[in-house]
């Protein structure tokens, strides 16, 4: 979890986005780097394997203040897209602050889409996370393609919502990001649910890029407070 350098005043996070292959988790963080003022960033760091690349770098947001007095670096990582990469997948997730799932909205990537999610759950499950009870967003990538899945079919595929067990929590809650939807919403079965934010993008051309960046900064931060 959150690391804190008392001699620099900073709280260190750790934000890492998940998903298929190929599914533009790294042209995101591309497009974070690329737009970040050089003299807040550190090194992009490139961990090649033979189909994906691994990056990660650290950033020094200047317009999200402090926290106590402490300034928040955020470090921003992506993981191997590919299922045997497993095991690089799990060790970069260890003392996660924050997920942003990366989904392929081609509908042929559905099933992709699915398997990583599912890794995703196991994979947190095995270090005693739960993804219910911490900074999670899904991002849409893809958007433009014509032959990109209905918004409602992804969200019933990927972000159905985690039942809400506790009392004081069960009233609807209004997503910030959509109007006319919930984020904590009662279901026809009677069940009451929360689903993550989500956001749909173009990473290559940056739409939606920094909306979902924001959105589980925000997040952490909360946790922090």
């Amino acid at each position: 979890m959150s690391m804190i350098n008392y001699a620099a005043r900073e709280i260190s996070c750790k934000i890492v986005y998940y998903g298929p292959g190929l599914g533009g988790k790294t042209t995101n963080l591309e497009h974070v780097y690329g737009r970040v003022q050089p003299n807040t960033r550190g090194k992009l760091i490139s961990l090649a394997t033979e189909t994906e690349r691994t990056l990660f770098f650290d950033f020094l947001p200047v317009d999200l203040g402090t926290i106590r007095g402490f300034k928040t670096r955020f470090h921003l990582y992506t993981v191997p897209g590919q299922v045997y990469y497993n095991a690089s997948r799990k060790l970069i997730l260890k003392s996660v602050d924050g997920i942003v799932f990366v989904a392929d909205s081609q509908v042929e990537r559905m099933e992709a889409n699915q398997e990583a999610m599912q890794n995703l759950y196991e994979n947190m499950q095995e270090y005693g996370y739960d993804l219910s009870t911490m900074p999670f967003v899904i991002q849409y990538n893809k958007r433009d393609l014509p032959n990109a899945a209905p918004l409602g079919e992804l969200q019933a595929a990927l972000n159905p919502g985690f039942e809400v067990f506790e009392s004081q929590r069960q009233r609807i809650a209004p997503d910030p990001y959509h109007a006319g939807e919930n984020l904590i919403d009662q279901i026809p079965t009677g069940e009451w649910v929360e689903r993550a934010p989500y956001f749909e993008a173009v990473a290559v051309t940056g739409d939606g890029v920094f909306d979902t960046l924001k959105a589980v900064s925000k997040l952490v931060l909360k946790t922090l407070a």
